[in-house]
């Protein structure tokens, strides 16, 4: 009897362990998992988010809008500047304004290179960042600056308003030697252009959209003269070219001089459709504008946006989220200028 109560307890013994072990390891997972989540969550926490200065500066996209708004009164083609430095900025790899920083005795600026020709005004994004820095310094970064204040130019122009979220901070170098790698050329075959924003996320119809954007603006001749001299090319409606000869009347102008045609004489100022019945009536400025129009992939969707706006600028909202999206810096990653056009001393 006395054997028999021993092994006994020892089988209650080993049950006893063995539930032991499972129950620590259910406890191990319990909190593996915990932290895990928390890590995510944290992760999630630094990134991009709708209102990101809501607590740091709640009135940070207020005064940037109304910024905006007065230096459209003043200088109604800042609007075309903002918009397309959003293109030149975060397609380039990352979109943590270097397009705005200067050039150094080492380094050379994105902004002096030959794909940002005609890029300008950047110095009232710094009467932005000046005013947003008065109510919250060192708070707001730039590459949210140059974001938001592209999204509010669209609203100027009679564009469609866009969601955009915020928490971009901003990067301390130059990608000048990447643009070419990054940008595509207005002269370049539409699979190149396709490709270059796959790269990115943008699939074709969001292509076609933030092609749109040419609806506003103007094209220096530069960009132009090889279509007219020294013969006319036979692609354009020849009911635009006189226009165009009269614009550019020069075979080599002067890069510095203001020669330019508007790209849609019909709106010129309003951020419309008017673009897609343009090119598809062949009097789209640049060869990317009449591949649009002719191209397989690209033709249906321009057909679409020509005839329905709303599509249009629906796909355009999407478009421009992802662009603005792009592998942006977060969290402790960069930093927050003091100027958008010189990177904080480190100390």
């Amino acid at each position: 009897m006395k054997v028999r109560y021993q092994t006994k307890t020892k089988t209650k013994m080993g049950m006893g362990s063995k539930a032991f072990f499972f129950f620590f390891i259910a406890l191990v997972f319990f909190f593996s998992a915990t932290f895990a989540e928390n890590d995510n969550e944290e992760e999630k926490a630094v990134g991009l988010v709708m209102n990101y200065y809501k607590d740091t500066c709640p009135q940070a996209e207020d005064i940037i809008k109304e910024q905006v708004k007065l230096l459209y009164k003043r200088h109604k083609n800042t609007a075309f500047s903002w918009l397309r430095n959003i293109f030149h900025d975060c397609a380039v790899e990352s979109c943590d304004a270097s397009l705005l920083l200067d050039s150094t005795r080492r380094i050379m600026s994105e902004k002096e290179m030959d794909r940002s020709f005609g890029l300008r005004n950047f110095r009232y994004l710094e009467t932005i960042k000046e005013a947003v820095e008065r109510e919250c310094p060192g708070v707001v970064s730039c590459s949210d600056i140059l974001v938001i204040s592209a999204r509010d130019g669209v609203v100027q122009l009679g564009g469609p308003y866009i969601p955009l979220k915020t928490g971009r901070r901003d990067g301390r170098r130059s990608r000048a030697e990447m643009l070419e790698q990054y940008l595509p050329d207005h002269n370049e075959s539409m699979s190149m252009v396709l490709d270059r924003f796959k790269g990115i996320g943008i699939d074709t119809k969001g292509v076609v959209a933030l092609l749109g954007a040419h609806s506003v603006g103007r094209t220096h001749c530069t960009k132009l003269v090889h279509r007219l001299y020294p013969e006319v090319d036979p692609a354009l409606n020849p009911e635009h070219v006189p226009h165009m000869l009269k614009k550019c009347y020069d075979p080599i102008p002067d890069p510095k001089a203001v020669q330019y045609v508007r790209n849609d004489r019909g709106t010129p100022m309003i951020f419309d459709n008017n673009y897609y019945r343009n090119i598809l009536d062949n009097k789209g400025l640049l060869i990317v504008d009449h591949q649009l129009a002719t191209d397989k992939r690209t033709r249906p969707y321009v057909v679409k946006m020509a005839k329905n706006q709303d599509y249009f600028f629906k796909e355009f909202s999407r478009a421009i989220t992802i662009l603005s999206e792009n592998n942006p810096l977060t969290g402790t990653k960069g930093e927050i200028r003091r100027q958008c056009n010189v990177v904080n001393k480190l100390h």
